[in-house]
């Protein structure tokens, strides 16, 4: 299973903070499998929300009842291959207060073979907040008539099915199990995958599903947790549902993987799940806590300022990392707090994790230094989470009380290749001056590169209400706020719609 965790807050409590409002918090995740009889192969995603992060509103039932917009597109080239909105509804409460609850959403949709490009966007429809974007690559490839396997798909229970539902597979209610962080309460992992025209390789013969644990790092595998599931014949369509126990794991990232074999021990296929086991009471010669604790992450022993380092990371986090230092900062666990710490800046330098962090640690400074707000700690600002996610900008332009001459633009029509930049579009424009046009105050950051993205993408800073905090107002970036119309909602409406002022070119071209 292919497996995106996010949350869209900030992972320390916030109290006193300025923005009120709720900000949601979902896990997402997603799994490819195939239907051999029609060689159609499907994509199901999955959806868990934490209905204390949404606002809980009252209908005309007099109950109140969370509503988030999602919307999933998934495009092939410059093809939308799959599109679906629609709005999400959690279960009724009697209180807007009784939201101490998780509600869950599964969707499944047919696709072939390729390589996708999916989006998924969600907004909670009581708040002001603005919509979350979420991109990621999508590989499908099951060869018609060939041996296969699907993705491994953790669950959570399985049960005899009574009445077909969302949930129903082979005969089961399957609930999957999305999240990458596995705590030391959950002893046992129950990995499910499907196997496909296997019939065709081994005929009759039995063969042998065979799941390993492996670190992470290193790929060294630990053989205490080899377990094997004997299956009496191959078939066109075989549903294998299985439990490794994990309960002396330590703590570390691995991978559990699944390898089909036969009689005579050949692999014939394999896939992999990556996970982080939290298990501080459990100890690994290898990478004990001995190890740990003289390490840099283990000198830090002030737990207050351990939360705040490692909430300050979520800028460079993978969005798994992210749900795990959620869970870890809520505890009280100092030696798992620094395991977690130590083994983040691992994952990022084998050689030199401290001056990984050390490197990371003066961003950090700087944020807490030039973008803090009261009650608000510098890497919890828009400009604060874009300068430790991306580093210094290569070009800043401060303004704080910009006028410029009001325009009409009439651009001529002008093919222009996507991802580029519009001035050459722009040299083209029709201007009718119409006077002069006041801006709240803004900053524009040009990076010249940024990694898997376009040169020159910009951040468009504001001051709403000219206090010193800036909001991120639009960006060119991929996977960052789009606001349409934003410089009417910067020049307080000055601007007619659709409307391109001197900010906008200034946008275009990135100072």
């Amino acid at each position: 299973m292919k497996k995106i965790t996010f949350i869209l807050l900030s992972l320390l409590l916030m109290q006193g903070a300025m923005a009120a409002e709720k900000n949601l918090s979902a896990l997402f995740g997603y799994s490819v499998f195939y239907l051999p009889e029609s060689g159609k192969p499907y994509v199901e995603t999955y959806l868990n929300f934490n209905a204390w992060t949404l606002n809980l509103v009252q209908d005309e039932s007099g109950q109140y009842r969370a509503t988030v917009e999602v919307s999933i597109i998934v495009r092939k080239d410059d093809t939308i291959a799959y599109v679906k909105k629609y709005d999400l509804h959690s279960p009724y409460t009697n209180k807007a207060e009784d939201d101490n609850f998780t509600f869950f959403d599964l969707q499944r949709f047919a696709l072939g073979n390729g390589i996708y490009d999916m989006q998924l966007t969600m907004r909670d429809k009581a708040s002001n907040q603005p919509p979350f974007v979420f991109n990621d690559k999508l590989i499908i490839y099951f060869p018609e008539g060939e041996p296969s396997m699907s993705n491994i798909q953790l669950m959570a229970s399985a049960t005899p099915t009574e009445e077909t539902n969302m949930l129903s597979r082979n005969g089961y209610d399957m609930v999957p199990y999305i999240n990458d962080f596995v705590p030391a309460s959950i002893k046992e992992l129950h990995p499910y995958i499907e196997i496909y025209n296997l019939d065709m390789e081994v005929k009759n013969d039995p063969y042998v599903v065979y799941y390993s644990i492996e670190k992470k790092e290193t790929g060294q595998r630990i053989a205490t947790y080899d377990t094997f599931i004997r299956r009496n014949k191959g078939k066109k369509n075989d549903a294998v549902y299985g439990t490794v126990d994990i309960s002396l794991l330590p703590s570390g990232n691995y991978n559990l993987v699944a390898r089909v074999r036969n009689l005579k021990g050949e692999t014939l296929m394999h896939k992999e799940l990556t996970f982080y086991r939290s298990n501080p009471n459990v100890s690994d010669d290898a990478m004990s806590e001995e190890h740990v604790a003289t390490s840099f992450a283990g000198l830090i022993t002030d737990q207050e300022k351990l939360n705040y380092y490692i909430d300050a990371l979520y800028p460079i986090s993978s969005p798994d990392e992210v749900s795990i230092a959620r869970n870890i900062i809520k505890g009280d666990n100092l030696a798992e707090k620094q395991s977690f710490f130590y083994h983040f800046w691992l994952r990022r330098d084998l050689l030199d994790p401290q001056g990984k962090w050390n490197e990371y640690l003066t961003r950090l400074n700087y944020v807490d230094a030039h973008f803090s707000y009261p009650k608000t700690r510098g890497y919890m600002t828009d400009r604060g989470r874009v300068y430790l996610q991306y580093g210094p900008p290569d070009h800043i332009r401060d303004e704080k009380n910009f006028v410029g001459a009001l325009h009409i633009n009439t651009v001529n029509d002008t093919y222009v290749e996507e991802g580029a930049s519009r001035s050459n579009a722009i040299s083209q424009t029709q201007i009718a001056n119409q006077g002069h046009i006041h801006y709240l105050p803004y900053q524009i950051w040009r990076y010249n590169r940024l990694e898997n993205d376009y040169p020159n993408r910009v951040f468009l800073f504001w001051d709403e209400f000219r206090s010193g905090y800036y909001r991120l107002l639009n960006s060119s970036a991929r996977g960052e706020l789009i606001t349409p119309n934003w410089e009417r909602v910067l020049s307080q409406n000055q601007l007619e719609e659709d409307t391109m002022g001197e900010v906008g070119q200034q946008f275009e071209r990135g100072f």
